[in-house]
């Protein structure tokens, strides 16, 4: 065996011992080949790694292509000169709209970074009596993902309902499923605000993870019971950072990202959530620690996080551990990335992988890749390695995928709130957002009533209307928010978790006309709409939640639709997400689906008016 090349004199990562010690690499093919303090072998290329430090490469284990509204290929030219080199993806966005053909769709695309998938178990999230979705996924759909290697998990079991009750449900067959399948595959799940019994209940029914925004508290009842936890960035507070290192947690804790936007994405991904536990008080070893070898070791990928002959050589080489900006990336022994303002540091191997790998470029072996590239630079056309001109490209997805929004173009009678009691106000049921997070409160307000209408434009709430959107039964159900706009004017999107039909919010009817309308023009997206015209759009044409565009563009247009919502007044560490879960009726407390609002915990449907009121706001006893 002779080794390809040797990096000298780096700070190597000692995984077990969790620490820095100076080493030479030598990598050969894919895989490391020797570590040790002097590493000579005559002829081979030598890198000088003089002040450098090498880390596995990163692996997230919880996360959510659709997030970031594009496509692996696109994702995965992004993040690699990030230093993510693996990820396990659940793609249960674009299977509640397209099923099992939605899901192969994607595990069909070639990337150079290592994706590797969950089989999506809610789909829907609860079921057909309380939402309407695009698709279903069932036994036999997880039976023949089951079979695929790349498929390493249940990806996060939600519904609390179906899984501890008596019965044989659903989600308790497909775990079976997954069990009976062979090589042992996780079973993940989402269990936010559990405690006490309930959280033993969903932990017998075996699922052992958690990716849920977490408390000191739940950190530390969790871990006693032998759930593993992947840390999202919301729960990344010092609080929490603090429970897992007073309590040495490391061993059962990894930093994953879940939902990453198309605008956060420019700025980083699994990196930035390292940066993010180390300022939050995690030592920057335990930090590299969570985002490798944990991780990996979670979804049974013994042949990576650590570096040490035999394994994968994906390392990301780093200039400093403050910034954790990476200089260069290297993917299965190839150098996938290099920063520009590194040349010649890297000659040594830049030879070796070839010049568009260096500039990080993921290798750009077909059409498809290319055309990631291409589009990403802007042009109309570049050349492959090869110096084939690829000028027209096929369509990432079967056309049917770029038509599937097909709901009713919305007037403004859609969004008056009749009442079928004679009355003179009504106290109504109301999902308060908050300013940090996705959770709502139920809480409750009192409208007026004028001619059997009820008064909400002007109230300080803001109304939700949602629309099933493929076709299937045409409902239109409504709520109302608090905390969300001030202002005159609305939002609308078809990315509204997890069934993506048409959401509406606003406190204009006419606003709420056009931002829904040009949505069901553009085929799915979001937009935002004052004074009856749109101000702010962001196109999502697959599904109604993908762009198969560069993420460059999307998040330009997709940061214009967020200062539009903060201009209405909508304040969230995350106005997108916090909008686009409204509907995601397995997040507490109160959440609405195409059949209505309904109490997440126990799946009862609430109604929208809790009471209606005379004169002098006493209750009116009606038939009903």
């Amino acid at each position: 065996m002779r080794a390809d090349f040797v990096i000298k004199n780096a700070w190597v990562f000692m995984t077990y011992r969790q620490c820095f010690e100076k080493r030479d690499v030598a990598v050969a093919g894919e895989s490391f080949y020797c570590v040790s303090p002097a590493i000579s072998y005559p002829g081979v290329n030598v890198v000088d790694g003089t002040g450098k430090y090498l880390i596995p490469g990163l692996i997230d284990i919880h996360m959510h292509i659709e997030s970031s509204m594009t496509y692996p290929q696109e994702f995965s030219r992004l993040t690699l000169p990030y230093g993510v080199t693996t990820v396990v993806a659940d793609a249960h966005e674009i299977a509640n709209v397209f099923g099992l053909e939605g899901i192969r769709c994607f595990m069909e695309q070639k990337t150079p970074q290592d994706i590797f998938y969950a089989i999506p178990s809610s789909v829907p999230a609860t079921n057909e009596t309380l939402e309407t979705a695009g698709a279903s996924i069932g036994e036999a759909e997880v039976r023949r993902l089951a079979e695929d290697e790349r498929v390493l998990c249940l990806g996060e079991v939600m519904n609390f309902k179906d899984l501890t009750a008596d019965e044989d449900t659903l989600i308790k067959r497909l775990i079976r499923c997954c069990r009976e399948s062979g090589g042992n595959k996780r079973i993940e799940g989402h269990c936010p605000a559990l405690s006490g019994e309930d959280l033993c209940r969903f932990i017998y029914e075996g699922v052992d993870a958690d990716h849920t925004q977490q408390t000191p508290e739940s950190v530390v009842e969790k871990t006693d019971l032998g759930m593993f936890l992947e840390l999202q960035l919301k729960s990344l507070t010092e609080d929490v950072v603090r429970a897992v290192c007073n309590n040495g947690l490391y061993e059962n804790v990894a930093l994953v990202t879940d939902d990453t936007m198309p605008d956060r994405l420019l700025k980083g991904q699994l990196n930035r959530i390292v940066k993010a536990a180390v300022k939050a008080g995690m030592p920057v070893e335990k930090a590299i620690y969570c985002a490798t070898f944990t991780p990996a070791r979670r979804m049974h990928l013994d042949d990576r996080g650590l570096i040490g002959p035999g394994k994968l050589a994906d390392f990301v080489v780093l200039r400093d551990l403050e910034s954790f900006e990476p200089e260069a990336v290297f993917k299965s022994g190839k150098c996938v990335f290099e920063k520009m303002d590194a040349a010649g540091v890297w000659s040594g191997v830049r030879g070796e992988c070839g010049a568009a790998e260096a500039r990080g470029v993921a290798e750009a072996r077909g059409a498809a890749e290319v055309r990631g590239v291409a589009e990403a630079r802007g042009v109309a056309e570049v050349r492959d390695i090869s110096g084939n001109c690829n000028a027209a490209f096929p369509p990432l997805f079967p056309a049917h995928f770029y038509h599937s929004v097909r709901c009713k173009k919305a007037e403004p009678g859609d969004f008056t709130l009749r009442v079928d009691v004679p009355c003179a106000a009504v106290r109504v049921n109301v999902m308060k957002i908050r300013t940090f997070g996705t959770f709502t409160e139920q809480v409750v307000r009192t409208l007026p009533v004028q001619d059997g209408e009820i008064c909400w434009e002007g109230s300080g709430l803001t109304l939700a209307a949602l629309f099933e959107r493929y076709g299937k039964n045409g409902n239109i159900s409504y709520g109302l928010v608090e905390g969300a706009f001030t202002g005159r004017g609305a939002a609308a999107t078809t990315w509204s978790h997890d069934s993506h039909n048409l959401l509406v919010l606003g406190t204009s009817a006419r606003d709420m006309c056009a931002a829904q309308n040009r949505v069901l023009e553009l085929q799915g997206g979001y937009v935002a709409a004052e004074g009856g015209r749109v101000t702010a759009e962001a196109g999502l044409p697959v599904g109604g939640i993908i762009s198969d565009g560069p993420v460059e563009a999307l998040a330009k247009q997709l940061g214009r639709v967020r200062e539009a919502m903060r201009r209405l007044g909508y304040e969230n560490n995350n106005e997108i997400m916090s909008m686009s879960t409204l509907c995601l009726p397995v997040s507490p407390s109160l959440k609405l689906t195409d059949f209505g609002l309904l109490e997440v915990k126990t799946q009862r449907r609430v109604a929208l008016i809790q009471a209606f009121l005379d004169e002098n706001g006493c209750e009116i006893k009606h038939l009903g």
